[in-house]
């Protein structure tokens, strides 16, 4: 930490914060110094507790999401069971609208038609998510095998049980 970390200035605090990709934890951290108001350093602090993560984790974490909404407009993160993710604001996950999009069978804009009737969604919120798929392809790639693989799980432990007693 600085020398100047935890120093009040003019009721602004200093603070220091690693910025690096929160979903590619393979990126190399640099340092950052950042300074905020002692209001915004309390929620970081609370936020950071709550989550049990470092606040400086918690800071990378919410400057990242916060620029990738400031860059597909439309595009929220939400935590669940399975992490944290990015969805459609009042929408489905991005991961649901591009594994549901992908498994149309179709192309261009009659995919974007079809996959918009399936989730009730307008044109403008799945190209919303093809947008941030198109940045993050991995991310959401990732995500679409791993709901996959649960999925298999649970149908492997139904038939197991099912089996159990017939």
């Amino acid at each position: 930490m600085s020398a100047d970390a935890g120093i009040h200035a003019s009721s602004v605090l200093v603070v220091e914060a690693t910025t690096i990709d929160y979903m590619s934890p393979h990126d190399r951290a640099k340092p950052f110094s950042i300074r905020m108001g002692a209001g915004t350093l309390a929620r970081l602090d609370s936020g950071a507790r709550r989550r049990g993560e470092p606040k400086a984790r918690t800071a990378e974490r919410l400057i990242d999401e916060g620029l990738r909404m400031e860059a597909h407009p439309g595009i929220v993160f939400r935590d669940g069971p399975s992490g944290r993710r990015a969805g459609l604001a009042a929408g489905p996950d991005v991961w649901e609208v591009i594994d549901t999009l992908k498994g149309t069978g179709l192309t261009g804009e009659k995919a974007i038609a079809a996959t918009a009737e399936w989730g009730a969604l307008t044109l403008a919120q799945v190209r919303t998510a093809v947008g941030y798929y198109a940045d993050f392809p991995a991310e959401v790639d990732e995500r679409i095998a791993l709901n996959r693989s649960e999925a298999e799980r649970l149908r492997a432990a139904f038939e197991r049980a099912r089996d159990a007693i017939a």
